[in-house]
């Protein structure tokens, strides 16, 4: 008699199913998003600390009567009212109007016309570079003490050169109508070579064959310049300019080293007028309502000067 193997039943496998491939996309994009959130964290935590707070803070203390170490008043807009009564007030923003006026006829050309020059140089490009750019190696404090030597009207190096030129002598820094055009000029040395190279770079990016054709076409340097490198850097301009105006509303560090505000308040700028209300006057309140003032002035010309070179560009 034959034994019959009964068969275990037959289990049923069922197949694993493949990861979704539009599962694994989403999955590494949100590990990548979390992964440069994470780099961005501490560069998040230092502009919150110690940009955006001051700022916030700042706007609060305008409307405060405030003293380091006191409780903070609440008064209002008194503030504001002391400082557009200030005497000093007129002059500051006049003379902060009037650098940024001369820095722009002095010290916007100089860097497009340098930029220019270097980028036909055919040798010592990059010694040339370095000697553009080496002014902004030096600490903006160094570079204005250097300057109120070279203006010194006795011993200066400034006035030693004409005299040996034979030249009438200035008292630049020291004399009322000559100071702010010598700040202006120490401004624009100090900081031109950022903006230089940064031309440079936009030059470099302008394709030959346009310059190649207008050759072909008979024009000479100048309307190449005109007619192919301002157009082809026109948006690096604008925006150069607009950092520029804001850069120069902001001026400190040479009427504070050189001048001192003087001579006759021919140097006094908005933000050294906050420096003095802040840690002269020792009126937080008023120097944050300057502030405040200076914020609104550069924000509303930002806007309208952003919207009009957008208008430009959309009508060309």
């Amino acid at each position: 008699m034959t034994k019959t193997v009964e068969r275990p039943p037959a289990v049923r496998v069922r197949p694993v199913k493949a990861p979704s491939p539009a599962g694994d996309r989403r999955r590494r994009r949100l590990t990548d998003h979390l992964r440069a959130y994470g780099f961005l964290l501490g560069g998040l935590i230092c502009f919150a600390l110690f940009s955006w707070y001051p700022a916030i803070r700042a706007v609060v203390i305008a409307f405060q009567k405030y003293t380091p170490g006191s409780d903070p008043e609440w008064v209002g807009t008194a503030n504001f009212t002391r400082v557009l009564q200030d005497p000093e007030f007129a002059d500051a923003w006049r003379n902060t109007l009037t650098f940024t006026l001369l820095a722009l006829l002095i010290g916007f050309a100089i860097p497009f016309v340098l930029a220019l020059v270097l980028n036909e140089l055919r040798h010592a490009k990059a010694f040339f570079r370095v000697v553009v750019y080496l002014p902004v190696m030096i600490p903006p404090v160094v570079s204005a003490l250097l300057w109120k030597w070279f203006y010194d009207p006795g011993a200066g190096l400034a006035n030693e050169a004409l005299r040996f030129l034979h030249l009438p002598t200035s008292n630049w820094s020291n004399g009322a109508d000559t100071a702010l055009v010598s700040l202006v000029i120490v401004a624009t040395w100090a900081n031109m070579g950022g903006t230089v190279l940064v031309y440079l770079a936009a030059l470099q990016a302008v394709p030959g064959e346009l310059y190649e054709a207008a050759e072909l076409d008979g024009a000479n340097l100048l309307q190449r310049i005109r007619h192919v490198t301002i157009p082809q850097t026109r948006f690096v301009i604008l925006m150069l300019m607009l950092l520029q105006i804001i850069a120069t509303m902001q001026v400190f560090t040479e009427p504070f080293v050189i001048t001192g505000g003087g001579p006759e308040n021919a140097t006094v700028t908005v933000l050294y007028l906050i420096y003095k209300y802040a840690f002269l006057y020792n009126d937080f309140g008023g120097a944050c309502a300057l502030s405040v003032m200076l914020l609104v002035l550069l924000g509303a010309f930002s806007a309208v000067y952003l919207r009009l070179t957008r208008s430009g560009e959309e009508a060309a």
